[in-house]
Formats: structure tokens, C-alpha cells, sequence
């Protein structure tokens, strides 16, 4: 896959048909070919359902007729309605083929976990995905927002039941949000050789340099999301960007995802865009290599603070 994923949580929410039909274009026109979304994106949005962002993809791939030059990435277990969310093996069967339909294609080629069910046995899952696997419908599984302990304990059983294993994992990982990822189960993932597609790669927006004040969170109907990055520690991170991406003459978001896709084991940060615009910082984020000295400042100016021992 390339090394930058597009996220489709803006599709049929902050963007409308129009456009992210011309988004994606551009996209897949600049080299790249993985799309991001979920089954229940965007049923946040007063009127809509779920669905709107597979719908709208869909709609796309069967326009454009080009469904073998991407690789297409949704979710499975956010609630849909009263009854509808989990990973229970009559569930994940009857959401593939909802997401089939809107997506317009046969196969999905990364079929994701989006949250943990511990209500169901990790068994009944990972058997539900093989079977989905065995009828083509789906290529590979991933998992998203998993603590270590259940992404650990879901790749044993797939070693010892000989069920299919979670490929991939979606944390929440970027410049500001990185302890959680680095501590524990970046190392797990290069260990078993998972690959890694981060999501929030710009932290809601906030890593473009767009928000630097509480008056600007009312710049978007996302700003509020950007409010808990209004830190000390954020500002430092917004001027450290400031001072690299002109530097190398790109935009901050292109920095910021760059130091992303250089960090070990990343496979690929995912980032949504509203506009053509937008995108052009994605894309040059991949052609972008930072030095050692950019690398080691993020580093510094993005690390949280050590946690004091309370032990006597």
C-alpha cells in the first residue's frame, strides 16, 4: 500500500458527493490507493443514518470503474442502531453485506474490528472473519482502538485455533497523542510483523496550524474536537512545525504526517481532506524526507512529560 491513507470520515458529513468524488480523484491521480471509512460514518450527523461514507465510495468506484486500483479499508462494530453494533458472529455476517452494498463491490480488501466487543468470545469473531475470508467477500482483517492486552490475546488464539489473524491495527497515533501507541504496542506490532495505519494523523485538524486559540475552534464544526489541543505542549509542537515546514517550503500538515510515515513499523498515517486544496499537503508528506535535526526536535517538543513515581 502507499504510505498515506485516506480517511473517509469526512465523506457525507464536512464533504459532500461533489467534492470527495473530486478528492478522491486527485488522490488516486497522485499515486495513491488506500481509502479509509466505516460502516457507521457518518451517523453523527443530524438526518443521516450510517453508511454515507461507504455510499459515497461506492458511488465513486462504480463511476469511475476502478475498484482493482485501490485498496478499500472499512470497519465493523460501532453501534448502527438499537441491537446493531459488536463482533458477533450473526452481526459481523449481516454488516459485511450492508457494507457490500453500499460500497458497490464484492470483496472488501481490509475488514476492521473498530472497537473491542468483550461480550463475545474473540473466537466467534475471528471464525466469522475466516468464513467471510473463505467466500472472498473479505481479504484480511485489521483491529482499531484495541488495548494491548486484547490485540495480544486475539493474535495468540489466531496462532493457536488456526483462525485468521488481525493484519493490521488502527491506534490513534500523531505528534501530540503518542505515548499510548509507543509504550506498548508499537512494539508488539513490529514484533509480529502488523502493519500500522494510524488514524487522526493531524490530530482533528490541529496539526495543520489552523487552530491556535479557542476563537479559532469556531473555524469548523470539527474545532471543537482540537479544543484538549490547546496546550502548552500543543504550541510548542505548532511552532516547531512552523519553523520546519518553512524550512523545507511545505505546509505544517506535511511535516506533521511526515514524522508519522518515518517512525518505525508505520505503515501508513491516515488523513482527511475537504478539499483539493487539503490534499496537496497529504500528498507531499510522502515525497517528504525530514533530517535527523527535524526528526529530533518533534521528538523533543512531542514528548510527554514523564509520569512522577508515587512509590515511597
Amino acid at each position: 500500500m502507499s504510505p498515506l491513507a485516506l480517511g473517509g470520515n469526512v465523506f457525507g458529513w464536512t464533504v459532500t458527493e461533489p467534492t470527495a468524488f473530486m478528492i478522491l480523484d486527485a488522490f488516486v491521480d497522485a499515486g495513491f490507493d488506500l481509502i479509509d471509512t466505516a460502516d457507521v460514518y457518518s451517523r453523527w450527523v443530524p438526518g443521516n443514518g450510517g453508511g454515507e461514507s461507504e455510499t459515497i465510495i461506492g458511488n465513486w468506484l462504480n463511476k469511475r470503474g476502478n475498484r482493482q486500483k485501490v485498496v478499500i479499508a472499512t470497519k465493523i462494530g460501532s453501534e448502527m442502531g438499537p441491537g446493531l453494533r459488536g463482533l458477533s458472529r450473526e452481526y459481523i455476517l449481516r454488516a459485511v453485506e450492508d457494507s457490500l452494498r453500499r460500497l458497490k463491490t464484492d470483496h472488501i480488501d481490509l475488514y476492521q474490528s473498530h472497537h473491542d466487543d468483550p461480550a463475545t468470545a474473540i473466537e466467534e469473531t475471528l471464525a466469522a472473519y475466516g468464513q467471510l475470508i473463505k467466500e472472498g467477500k473479505v481479504r484480511a482483517i485489521g483491529a482499531s482502538n484495541f488495548s494491548t492486552e486484547r490485540f495480544s490475546a486475539s493474535l495468540k488464539i489466531s496462532e493457536e485455533r488456526g483462525l485468521p489473524r488481525y493484519e493490521s491495527l488502527q491506534p490513534l497515533y500523531n505528534l501530540y497523542d503518542r505515548a499510548e501507541f509507543e509504550r506498548t504496542l508499537a512494539p508488539l506490532c513490529r514484533e509480529r510483523g502488523i502493519g500500522v495505519i494510524g488514524y487522526y494523523g493531524l490530530a482533528s485538524g490541529f496539526l495543520t496550524g489552523k487552530y491556535r486559540s479557542e476563537q479559532d475552534l469556531s473555524k469548523s464544526v470539527r474545532g471543537e474536537h482540537v479544543r484538549t489541543y490547546l496546550t502548552e505542549r500543543g504550541f510548542s509542537i505548532l511552532e516547531a512545525l512552523d519553523r520546519i515546514s518553512a524550512r523545507y517550503e511545505v505546509a505544517p500538515a506535511a511535516v506533521a504526517l511526515a514524522w508519522v510515515i518515518a517512525k518505525p513499523g508505520i505503515t501508513a498515517p491516515i488523513a482527511s481532506a475537504t478539499s483539493v486544496e487539503q490534499l496537496k499537503s497529504l500528498v507531499e508528506a510522502a515525497k517528504l524526507k525530514l533530517d535527523r535535526e527535524a526528526m529530533e526536535l518533534l521528538d523533543k517538543v512531542s514528548a510527554e512529560p514523564a509520569v512522577a513515581s508515587t512509590a515511597a
